[in-house]
């Protein structure tokens, strides 16, 4: 009885996990499909022309091939000053921000500051307020500095909103580095500044890596602060151009698919360089 049990057993069980394992690819390959479904359908719209959009219908399979949306989105539809001002606003933005959130965050966690703790929760809790109740003030307040209207303003704006998070995850990062090695850098005579820059810095790229992938991402393709501080076409950032390519070609897929994909080819090229640093990123802060 138990001689031929065991065997049985071993057999069900291990067709169960075959299920289970077919079951679970079966479903992930479902929603892998269905999420790439519309992006292979913007791809695919950006290289059709217009008359075979037209003749055969959006969902019909592509009769031509040809690149004149992306040359009609780039120059006519003005995406290439737009993607000029995305990365003059996110490269500064990220670069300031994480700097001044690595400094902020080095006296936070290396130094018993008064009203540290405080401080920390000022921070997030800032972050915490709904950004929308605050469109009204940051508008005012930038048109009172004379910098309404300016690549300065939202440059400004996403400064201060960024930089509270970043500190409060640096921080646990910071946290979690060895005591011992400040100590023996104060020892051999070092300084604040000497402290920070040549041995918790580079103890941090890590943390920094990540963030710079994720605040790149988060600040490129911001929408709402781009159309509360700026009003010109002209000063206008690549997502908020396609809201005005959209009503410029109205029933032209072609044009409006094509500057989609130049607007998501910066993004989509930092995610698969710093792919790894994005998984990274979800444990920040999460150590003791």
């Amino acid at each position: 009885m138990s001689a031929t049990s065991g065997p049985t057993s071993r057999s069900g069980t291990a067709t169960r996990r075959k299920l289970a394992t077919a079951g679970f690819h079966l479903g992930a390959g479902t929603l892998s499909v269905l999420w790439l479904l519309p992006i292979a359908l913007v791809l695919v719209t950006s290289v059709r022309s217009f008359d075979d959009i037209a003749a055969n219908g959006l969902g019909s399979l592509p009769h031509s091939f040809t690149l004149d949306g992306f040359r009609q989105a780039w120059v006519d539809g003005g995406q290439q000053r737009a993607l000029i001002n995305s990365m003059l606003v996110t490269v500064p933005t990220v670069l300031i921000t994480l700097g001044l959130a690595s400094m902020a965050a080095f006296a936070l966690s290396r130094y018993e500051l008064p009203l540290r703790r405080t401080l920390l929760l000022l921070m997030l809790g800032g972050n915490l307020l709904p950004p929308q109740i605050l469109l009204i003030p940051v508008s005012r307040i930038s048109e009172s500095l004379g910098l309404y209207d300016t690549l300065y303003a939202l440059i400004g704006v996403q400064i201060g909103f960024g930089v509270g998070f970043y500190v409060f995850v640096l921080y646990g990062f910071m946290r979690s580095l060895p005591v011992e090695i400040q100590q023996a850098a104060v020892i051999d005579g070092a300084g604040p500044w000497q402290i920070y820059s040549a041995i918790v810095l580079p103890l941090t790229k890590p943390a920094l890596a990540a963030l710079s992938a994720l605040s790149f991402t988060w600040i490129f393709n911001d929408l709402l602060w781009a159309i509360t501080v700026l009003r010109t076409d002209s000063q206008m950032p690549i997502t908020a151009s396609l809201i005005g390519l959209q009503g410029q070609y109205v029933s032209m897929w072609n044009v409006i698919a094509a500057g989609s994909v130049i607007a998501a080819a910066p993004t989509v090229a930092v995610f698969l360089r710093f792919q790894r640093h994005f998984v990274a990123g979800l444990n920040l802060g999460a150590v003791k």
